[in-house]
């Protein structure tokens, strides 16, 4: 007997898809395109069948329209029918090919295959099969009397809901979450990769770590919330599931919370794991919690999509069996750099053999700007000083959370394991790219080679997080490149789109050993600071033209004193000079294209080059761009400049140049420590800074 009731029921379940199939193909094949192309919407949708010999129960979800199958088991001389429905459901029937609703003549609909009968339900059943559907078909004989088939519906509420507007509140809405936009009006969730470390006890990332999160740990993800709503007993014969795609799994985590496990928060998605069966009683909201595992990347967009669906046990191994899906998109929050204008709150710097009276120095000028002050000791940088040129810092940003992330260069010196051990931990994150081959990595990939400028607009298109600045190979020449991985990685966060500049005529090769940018009161908010030849040998000309030909450079240093009279005649450093000055306004040329910038947003700092046996260019004399910004306060690397009056000249023309934008110039003796190692006064710090207040996700983008 029970083998018999398993077959008829299996039997009952192949007619009814074999209908839907039926009434699909019906409503399709022999149709032209364009009706075919009207229809492609409405034939997506649930086909019920109904039946003239006992009445059908099915499934609906609140506000889903579902397809009633008024023709699979019409009578075959019935030319009209008719439709009602019980409080609690709305019915429409529409024409396929006009998508217009067709308003009943005489009480009756005809028969036309070009008509499409719909039924929303408007509240969750209190019981099931609470709602009725009663069809009545007629012959266009009156001796044939009517005939009737009868739907018994129960209905459910069930969503996926999300912070869809990105206020920091998950809403209800219905609409627009399977999608994703830009700008202030635009919609979608976002996600933070889960890169910093709140539980202590582990030794990697959160986002790595496989152990259950913390209370601390869920507030880095974002909410998700399933609604469920219906007679408890529903739920018993249907499948209520969670899934991600194949090639998202590795991109997101879900957790969901439990209220009755001693593991609050159970890990049921992501990593390796695609697909998850919720259990509902249809009087509960079951909140999840959702990570990025990923960031944006050259094969990764940095959307994610999660589904929901609701399956009939019974067909759920059936092709297209899903009763109701729900869908919901998030966007993994880019990696923002922060620019010189934004506020400083840390200042790190290298103890090292020899830095003593820099340290001081820097001491003194990280309290004035109220900073906070880091130190790597000599045991964790073993004698690297360049600290710039390991890390870089940014942040990530979400409605419901933001934390520093430090973005580990692939150089990979001997300070390569400081920011992974020391700066990684609570809400400050971590990310790093390298090439497989370690061979690829080259002086470019140091992070003194990674800037940002201040946003801007150029030519009616905003940046309002800047651009990021990189230093590459001569355009026309060829040369090096930063690593390509690095590359990609910083042009798949779309927010600050990348512009690369030529540095690799410098002998280190970096872009802030001649651009620097400072803030300023007026026109665009900053002054892009270049360092110029041409502004130098101008300042020493006008010195030597007052009478001070004999004024001497480097004075108190143990190099050779040079009078300025005996520069203005070298004629290799004239010569080097004019090359590396040319070198420069190509990038000044195309800094001020892309930038939107006009020669009253430049200043251009004195400085001069040498070319080596290798035709790279290095500072001279201190590089004074190659500053730290800390707010007004500026620590500029000393000159050294020839001594006029008892001041150096090259220290008092820069004061003219910039202390009328409200800046305060403070001269580092950087010059055993760091200017002897080609290097300066940036390139041995490094700077984390206050975030945009402007949200990445009201930018425009094309």
């Amino acid at each position: 007997m029970g083998r018999d009731i398993k077959v008829f029921l299996f039997s009952q379940v192949v007619v009814e898809y074999l209908n839907t199939a039926r009434h699909r193909l019906n409503n399709t094949v022999g149709q032209p395109k364009q009706l075919q192309d009207s229809q492609t919407a409405m034939s997506q949708r649930r086909a019920i069948p109904v039946s003239l010999n006992s009445p059908t129960q099915s499934v609906c979800v609140v506000g889903t329209p579902a397809t009633v199958d008024i023709y699979g088991s019409a009578p075959l001389d019935a030319t009209t029918f008719d439709i009602e429905g019980s409080t609690g459901v709305e019915l429409k029937v529409v024409n396929r090919l006009s998508n217009e609703t067709i308003q009943k003549e005489a009480g009756k609909w005809p028969l036309d295959r070009n008509l499409e009968v719909s039924v929303i339900t408007t509240k969750p059943s209190t019981e099931p099969n609470d709602i009725k559907v009663n069809v009545t078909y007629y012959a266009k004989s009156e001796k044939s009397g009517p005939s009737s088939a009868v739907l018994h519906l129960t209905s459910i509420e069930l969503s996926l809901n999300v912070d869809l507007h990105r206020n920091g509140t998950v809403s209800n809405e219905k609409t627009k979450k399977a999608s994703w936009t830009w700008g202030p009006e635009g919609h979608g969730a976002v996600l933070l990769v889960n890169c910093d470390r709140d539980n202590k006890s582990s030794k990697n990332m959160d986002c790595v770590d496989k152990s259950h999160p913390c209370s601390t740990d869920v507030k880095d993800m974002s909410p998700m919330f399933l609604r469920s709503r219906g007679p408890g007993t529903i739920f018993e014969k249907y499948t209520v599931a969670l899934n991600i795609a194949k090639d998202e799994v590795d991109k997101v985590g879900v957790f969901m919370e439990r209220s009755d496990a001693d593991l609050q928060y159970h890990h049921i998605l992501g990593g390796s794991t695609a697909y998850y069966e919720v259990s509902c009683s249809g009087k509960e909201e079951t909140k999840f919690y959702v990570e990025g595992l990923s960031f944006p990347d050259v094969n990764f967009l940095g959307l994610v999509s999660i589904k929901l669906t609701l399956h009939d046990k019974r067909k759920q191994s059936l092709p297209d069996s899903a009763i109701f899906t729900d869908e919901v998109v998030f966007r993994i929050a880019p990696w923002i750099m922060t620019p010189n204008t934004l506020t400083p709150l840390e200042v790190f710097v290298c103890s090292v053999p020899g830095n003593t009276d820099f340290l001081e120095q820097l001491i003194n000028l990280v309290k004035k700007a109220n900073c906070k002050l880091t130190i790597c000791t000599e045991a964790d940088n073993r004698g690297d000083r360049w600290i710039q040129d390991e890390m870089e810092f940014g942040y990530v940003e979400a409605p419901q959370k933001s934390f520093p992330v430090v973005f580990d260069s692939p150089r990979n010196g001997p300070l390569q394991y400081f920011p992974f051990k020391h700066i990684l931990g609570p809400d400050f994150g971590y990310v790093t790219r390298e090439p497989e081959d370690p061979k690829e990595v080259n002086d470019l990939d140091s992070f003194g080679n990674l800037e940002v400028c201040p946003p801007v607009t150029v030519d009616g298109k905003e940046y309002p997080l800047g651009r990021i600045l990189i230093g590459g190979k001569c355009p026309i020449n060829g040369g090096l490149q930063m690593s390509k991985v690095v590359r990609d990685f910083l042009n798949a966060q779309k927010v600050q789109p990348p512009l690369e500049l030529w540095s690799d005529w410098l002998l280190v090769g970096h872009i802030d050993e001649f651009l620097s940018f400072v803030p300023a009161p007026d026109r665009k908010g900053f002054r892009l600071l270049l360092a110029s030849p041409t502004a130098c040998y101008q300042l020493f000309r006008q010195k030597r033209k007052d009478g001070h030909g004999d004024a001497v450079m480097f004075e108190g240093l143990e190099v050779e004193n040079l009078t300025i009279n005996e520069i203005l005649s070298d004629q290799e450093l004239k010569k080097d000079s004019e090359y590396v000055q040319s070198c420069i306004d190509k990038s000044r040329d195309l800094l001020k294209k892309e930038l939107g910038l006009a020669e009253k947003d430049i200043i251009d700092i004195p400085a001069l080059f040498k070319l080596g046996n290798n035709l790279l260019a290095s500072a001279f004399f201190p590089d004074m761009v190659n500053m730290l910004v800390l707010g007004k306060h500026l620590g500029i690397p000393k000159p050294f400049g020839p001594i006029i009056g008892g001041k150096c000249c090259i220290e008092e023309e820069v004061r003219y140049l910039l202390e009328p934008l409200g800046l305060e110039c403070n001269f580092i003796d950087d010059f055993y420590p760091y200017h002897r190692h080609h290097g300066e006064v940036h390139c041995g710090t490094n700077v984390r800074r206050k975030p945009f207040t402007f949200k990445w996700w009201n930018a425009t983008l094309n």
